[in-house]
């Protein structure tokens, strides 16, 4: 099964049993609202505990004692209790809280177990006869066949945040308005068996895992009329998942993810006949809604048996019952296996969010999300999702922007002067609230940064402000040179920060191409392949050079696999060469005057390269010459953004993926590599230690080569693309942006020259469904 988010799994310690003394009447109880138990600092069971300065030592001193209106606080630690049983009550408006210790995930630190001496099997906890109760945050344990969760005749019993294992829970014996939200389940089936005439019980928004071969059977609802069972996640194991029987009527059964079988076990169940996904049985119909869960086919059982008939879809279902238009019958995990044309999990915002039981969170504690790819197809908000984990792994979409001039050290612009960044020097920059970038919610930008005027060679570090200054780079040069770099860089505070790693002063610029945040455009990444070449007539008319002061226009839609229509941006790699003096090139939206921005930068004579992100408007790009004498332009496509595709962005680090001229990968069998560089006309196949990912933003340097050439970075695998991402002369370090698609968890490097060169790769994000 695919991870849907990596939780903390909370143990379970089990000590001897220690007896717990007997409290009589005389036991004091804490005047204020607060009784207080830790058996980990000094204790007592006797007259005058319960406060926070002298706890009781074991929960059901508390419980004895406790009055309508008071919580009781239980630290994290274990607590031994033999057969935990709470009888006290408190009123509607002033109900008996006990509460544990809140970890990570909202799951209690406080763990209550029962006796598990085998001549005296006990339950974990017990509530017999009370009302007006409240439980939150505990782990509970109780003995083999025993309940860990025990309700007997209580009223207005609500559970939140419970974790238990090996045991069950059960409502019984005509108790009314018990709720189990928002908690794991994982024991012994049925995992949850609500009968006895219990009335109007809310089975919301746990995860139920069978885990004992005799029986598996997830909730099972027997003569309980009115029984709500909402957003739960099923796991029966080849025994029925959801299961109304006797005089359930007047039921809800909305939102529930059920697996009787799951992609990870045996592609079917040795007696699917037992696997029923949801039943509900004739004498429970009447007056039972369902409707909006997902039931998986993997068990090969029936999906629904309503009213003594078999359905395996959700159109029979309808058609035979009125029942479940909006049912699905699907594997809830192939769907992440994210194999091209997948599409994400149809559980994703598409719950009932109206549905009767439902909390305010998942069984995680997380709230809901709305994930940036899915269409909302749920009611309300529509962001809801099937089952009791609300699917989390995703990252941002990307909104192009500009090229906007945020920061110019020479003018004054995102600074408060016109002095260069230090040696050694820090400049931090506000990138949201301004330039139509939002004030919150962006999780990374993109911009061209030109560093100008360096005094000593050195290397320029843009990360997330606040942080730790990464070992990466964006950008390196020598002592004079002007040297452009596109760069994508994660946001904290709203303000990213630029390290000059130079003994001298350097002038810094940086123009805003684009963010990413909750809402935008999808990435779709290709191979490498040239739309434009002034010098080969490819995306032009001829062989002319770009004139002096002059423009070209690029058609980048319905060509190379881009859509004809519906495309934001574009990212190109742009090189230019033979430019007969020095000046910049602007890259900017077709139709628009050429903005007050660049994106290369270069002296007369200079091949240069730069990654550019640009929008798209009327399926062109434009590209202006800024200097006085012609010069020719190349441009390879890496990808275009649209509103079609799952790929979302998820900035990182930056983090140093290797270096040629050290040691790196050491330890990680894969990628172990001795320090050496990449040979002449050699390709190297690095792999890439990261999640499943579809493409990755990489910042590529190269130096100490020991001729010109060019290097291409593509998908592993397959053959190299007429296509560049660095030029370079003999001796020079230059770096580029680079984005890239990943095949089988690699990409390529081939030095494209006569002479060894040495290769430095950062990592700033990856795309991934």
């Amino acid at each position: 099964m695919i991870n849907r988010r990596i939780a903390a799994a909370v143990g379970v310690l089990v000590l001897g049993s220690v007896a717990v003394p007997a409290v009589g009447t005389g036991a004091a109880s804490a005047a204020a609202g607060t009784l207080y138990v830790n058996n980990t600092v000094s204790c007592s069971d006797g007259a005058g505990a319960g406060t926070q300065a002298l706890p009781f030592c074991h929960v059901a001193a508390a419980a004895a004692v406790v009055n309508a209106g008071q919580t009781v606080q239980i630290a994290d630690g274990d607590y031994n209790e033999t057969g935990l049983t709470l009888t006290r009550s408190g009123t509607a408006a002033a109900p008996i809280t006990f509460r544990g210790a809140a970890v990570e995930n909202s799951i209690g630190g406080s763990r209550i177990h029962g006796d598990f001496d085998s001549a005296h099997p006990g339950n974990g906890l017990v509530v017999a006869g009370a009302e007006h109760v409240v439980v939150e945050n505990l782990t509970v344990t109780a003995s083999y066949g025993k309940k860990a969760l025990l309700v007997d005749h209580g009223n207005d019993v609500r559970f939140r945040g419970i974790n238990f294992w090996g045991a069950n829970a059960q409502v019984t014996n005509g108790s009314t308005d018990v709720t189990v939200a928002g908690s794991r389940l994982e024991g012994k089936g049925p995992l949850v068996l609500v009968d006895g005439g219990s009335q109007n019980t809310v089975v919301s928004t746990n995860t139920v895992t069978g885990n004992n071969v005799d029986d598996m059977t997830g909730i099972q609802v027997t003569d309980a009329p009115g029984t709500v069972v909402v957003s739960n996640t099923v796991r029966s194991f080849c025994f029925p998942g959801i299961v109304l029987g006797g005089a359930s009527t007047g039921a809800t059964i909305e939102n529930n993810v059920v697996e009787t079988q799951t992609s990870y076990g045996p592609p079917a169940c040795a007696t699917p006949a037992r696997a029923t996904g949801i039943t509900v049985a004739a004498t429970a119909t009447s007056g039972t809604k369902l409707d909006y869960n997902l039931v998986s086919p993997l068990s090969g059982g029936t999906a629904y048996n309503w009213g003594g008939a078999a359905y395996t879809t959700q159109p029979a279902l309808t058609a035979g019952t009125g029942q479940g238009a909006h049912e699905i019958v699907a594997d809830s995990d192939w769907l992440w296996q994210r194999e091209p044309g997948n599409r994400p999990s149809p559980i994703i915002d598409s719950a009932d969010e109206n549905a009767p039981g439902m909390i305010d969170s998942d069984a995680y504690g997380w709230p809901a999300v709305d994930h940036p790819t899915v269409p909302n197809t749920g009611t309300g908000r529509g962001i809801r999702d099937r089952g009791a984990q609300e699917y989390m792994d995703f990252g941002s979409l990307f909104t192009p922007a500009g090229p906007t001039r945020l920061l110019d050290t020479r003018a004054h612009i995102g600074v408060g002067g016109t002095t260069p960044v230090a040696a050694w020097g820090t400049v931090t920059l506000p990138v949201t609230g301004i330039a139509g970038v939002p004030a919150s919610g962006v999780t990374a930008v993109t911009l061209n940064v030109t560093v100008t005027d360096p005094r000593e060679d050195g290397h320029l570090t843009v990360y997330p402000h606040g942080g730790d200054r990464p070992n990466s780079s964006n950008l390196n040069w020598t002592a004079g040179k002007t040297i452009p770099n596109l760069v994508t860089v994660p946001v904290v505070d709203g303000k990213v920060s630029f390290y000059n790693a130079s003994g001298g002063t350097v002038h810094v610029i940086a123009d805003l191409a684009g963010y990413y945040s909750g809402k935008g455009s999808v990435l779709t990444s290709t191979s490498p392949t040239r739309l434009l070449d002034t010098r080969a007539h490819i995306g032009v008319g001829g062989t002319t050079p770009v004139a002096a002061w002059g423009t070209v226009t690029l058609p980048v839609t319905g060509i190379a696999g881009v859509p004809a229509s519906g495309v934001t941006a574009v990212t190109l790699n742009v090189t230019v060469t033979d430019p007969r003096e020095d000046g910049h090139l602007t890259v900017y939206p077709h139709g628009g005057a050429a903005p007050n921005a660049s994106n290369l930068n270069w002296p007369a004579g200079k091949t240069i390269p730069n990654l550019v992100t640009v929008p798209v408007v009327d399926g062109k790009v434009s590209f202006y010459n800024a200097s006085g004498g012609t010069v020719h332009v190349i441009a390879d496509l890496a990808g275009y953004y649209s509103a079609n595709g799952y790929e979302t962005y998820r900035p990182v680090g930056p983090w140093r993926v290797m270096d040629t001229r050290e040691d790196w990968g050491a330890g990680s069998g894969t990628n172990t590599r001795k320090a050496g560089p990449v040979p002449a006309r050699g390709t190297l196949d690095v792999y890439l230690d990261m999640p499943v990912t579809d493409s990755v933003t990489l910042n590529v340097t190269v130096t100490e080569p020991g001729t010109d050439g060019h290097l291409t970075v593509y998908p592993y695998g397959g053959t190299v693309p007429n296509a560049s991402n660095l030029n370079w002369v003999k001796g020079e370090t230059i770096p580029n942006q680079v984005v890239v698609k990943v095949k089988e968890g690699k990409v390529s490097f081939y030095n494209a020259s006569d002479a060894p060169v040495h290769l430095v790769v950062d990592a700033f994000g990856y795309n991934s469904r």
